[in-house]
């Protein structure tokens, strides 16, 4: 990559992380892009010339979010290890993702930005869903496989990834509250696949 290029990347990057501080702070109604520049320290002109619009940048503040949930690594069900352990190792994944400060900071982006306006919600619960497809076809196979009982796979892992976000993301994200710190998120990570299993195991 040449020096022009990795300048403008660095001008991009600037600009998503202005905004992002922003629209935390400020809600994305009461965020102005010339405010956003300024924060970034470019012109005004350099940010249109990377986002059309603010609606456009808070699209691309979005991806990152859907990305940061995409760059997990695929569940996949192994016949030779207990649930219990597959389940830990994938929660303990996600736990590591509801732990990145970032993460949360995008997250609390969308949730403020989104709250009012239903069709925006929809559209970012939709693409988010998709990133968590791995857990679904998980569930399928341990069903299969005669190993957990019969019920709908989406409700399933619904409630299972909900367990864990109602400790470890949505205090964080609505209340303010600290990340859990590594004994608390090995607990929870523990008890929700206990769980999970005590009522859907055969």
């Amino acid at each position: 990559m040449n020096q022009p290029q990795r300048q403008t990347d660095r001008k991009r990057e600037a600009i998503l992380q202005a905004a992002i501080e922003e629209f935390r702070q400020h809600g994305f109604e009461a965020t102005s892009m010339d405010k956003i520049a300024a924060t970034a320290a470019v012109s005004k002109r350099t940010v249109y010339n990377h986002f059309a619009s603010k609606e456009e940048l808070f699209s691309a503040i979005l991806l990152q979010l859907w990305h940061a949930a995409a760059t997990q690594e695929t569940l996949v069900y192994k016949t030779d290890a207990t649930l219990q352990d597959q389940l830990e190792v994938h929660l303990r994944k996600k736990m590591g993702m509801l732990s990145d400060h970032n993460f949360l900071d995008l997250s609390r982006v969308a949730v403020a930005a989104t709250i009012h306006t239903p069709d925006r919600a929809r559209d970012m619960v939709e693409k988010l869903s998709k990133n968590e497809l791995s857990i679904v076809t998980w569930i399928k196979a341990a069903q299969n496989d005669g190993k957990l009982r019969l019920a709908d796979p989406q409700l399933m892992a619904d409630m299972l990834q909900g367990q864990l976000k109602s400790m470890a993301f949505w205090p964080q994200v609505a209340m303010g509250q600290p990340i859990l710190n590594a004994a608390q998120q090995d607990m929870l990570v523990q008890t929700t696949a206990s769980m999970f299993l005590h009522y859907y195991s055969k």
